[in-house]
């Protein structure tokens, strides 16, 4: 009988340690056992704090100006189909076309007498719509006229009032308009298919739902904002605030909910099933919030205001995680985030549009695959330590305009003696007489169905 015998052989494999070009990275064998590497968080953190700092030297958000309008920027429209154009009317009646890739102006048109209220383009990218003071809405080609022809609007409506906003639906042919009331417009037709009116004197907003395409919104001038289903005859119902909203949007991810702009400085997220208290108010703004626009992917909205800012907001959370500002910006009117959610826009006072980062510290350009792992660890290692104080006190931190600054403070004081007050008046009041107001309930009034 043969008696077998086992014979250990150390076997390696080239492929493990050998590098396949001269330029590659040698490749090093690790034991990922937890009890051999006994400093492994001290060093996750410290590497944790370096991409912090790192972040914020390389915080650079604004990329270009595009100047060349003569009176301040009113309003601005994305092209639903091409990342690198956009639209934008100014004060003067003026509509400029802009090339983003090339930062140039390819097309300028005197579009009405007075402002341009309001634009949007048509669902396919076609065409595009404006409203203007001298009470007329204009259809417009998207493509230049060619040499030798005038530059004519495709149609022309003229209304009985101002009209001053605009929004095309998202499927159809069909646009809302608002102003002395909201209009519901068949391309095909040169008269309103419905008219919803609820005893207001004007509309100063009107936005269609990207996904259930037959609501819409609008703001009112007596501090309400009024939700609309296109196929019925009367509006569903309106939210009363203590202030007047100046713009919504909705998010186009999550078909019930939208985000006002407020004149007493903040923003509201609401629920539309529920608008007894908004969602979350969104504090951080030191003056009125002149206009929003949601990122495409619906995490995150940015917000322009008379404070001569732009913050972008989480929608989940009341702070701003990114303030913008220049020392030549003015009262920025108008702000879009871009199709592709890398890039805001602002139109300000100041007749410029600004082009800037949605993520202040990103490397634009092809990245490597090393580069993009690299990112990748920074970003899961800021993450893990996010609430370290060390860590949180250098990613919040931002450097504001002396009169932003002061002017948060002075907020700040006040509203810690209002409730200084309020707490004083419940301690010598009857148990029960002063009821606790929270933050959310404290800025709507009533809800009409």
């Amino acid at each position: 009988m043969i008696k077998k015998m086992k014979v250990k052989v150390l076997c390696r494999n080239p492929d493990d340690y050998v590098r396949e070009t001269t330029k590659d990275i040698q490749r090093v064998p690790r034991n990922y056992d937890p009890s051999l590497h006994p400093f492994e968080v001290p060093r996750e953190f410290t590497r944790a704090l370096n991409a912090t700092k790192l972040e914020r030297v390389f915080a650079k958000p604004f990329l270009a100006s595009l100047d060349g309008h003569r009176d301040g920027v009113n309003c601005m429209a994305k092209h639903p189909t091409s990342l690198a154009t956009l639209l934008s009317g100014s004060c003067d009646g003026e509509v400029k076309m802009w090339n983003l890739t090339n930062r140039e102006c390819t097309r300028t048109l005197q579009a009405h007498e007075g402002f341009v209220r309001g634009m949007c383009a048509r669902f396919c990218g076609t065409s595009f719509f404006t409203v203007g003071d001298d009470k007329t809405i204009k259809q417009w080609k998207m493509e230049a006229p060619s040499y030798g022809e005038e530059e004519e609007p495709l149609n022309t409506i003229l209304g009985k009032a101002v009209y001053t906003g605009i929004d095309h639906h998202w499927k159809e042919g069909i646009f809302a308009t608002c102003g002395q009331q909201v209009d519901i417009w068949d391309e095909q037709k040169s008269s309103p298919i419905r008219t919803f009116s609820w005893g207001v004197d004007s509309f100063s907003s009107v936005r269609f739902n990207p996904v259930e395409t037959h609501l819409l919104a609008s703001c009112a001038s007596d501090r309400s904002i009024v939700l609309y289903d296109m196929r019925e005859a009367t509006p569903l119902k309106k939210v009363i605030m203590k202030l007047r909203s100046n713009t919504l949007c909705w998010n186009p991810m999550e078909a019930f909910h939208f985000t006002c702009a407020n004149e007493d400085y903040n923003l509201y997220t609401f629920d539309m099933r529920r608008l007894d208290a908004p969602k979350i108010v969104h504090m951080d703004h030191v003056s009125a919030v002149l206009d929003l626009d949601y990122c495409p992917t619906g995490t995150e909205f940015v917000s322009a205001s008379f404070d001569k800012t732009v913050r972008i907001f989480p929608k989940d959370q009341g702070r701003s995680r990114e303030v913008y500002h220049t020392k030549r910006m003015q009262h920025v009117i108008c702000v879009k985030w871009s199709s592709d959610s890398k890039y805001i826009l602002t139109g300000s006072d100041e007749m410029n549009i600004r082009l800037w980062k949605a993520k202040a510290s990103e490397k634009l350009g092809v990245l490597s695959q090393r580069e993009k792992a690299a990112l990748d660890y920074s970003e899961k290692l800021k993450e893990k330590f996010q609430h370290h104080p060390q860590v949180r006190r250098i990613a919040r931190h931002r450097h504001l305009p002396k009169a932003v600054y002061s002017l948060s403070k002075e907020l700040h004081v006040m509203k810690e003696a209002r409730r200084r007050k309020e707490r004083n008046v419940r301690k010598h009041s009857k148990p029960g007489s002063v009821p606790v107001v929270t933050e959310k309930e404290k800025h709507v009034v009533t809800v009409v169905k």
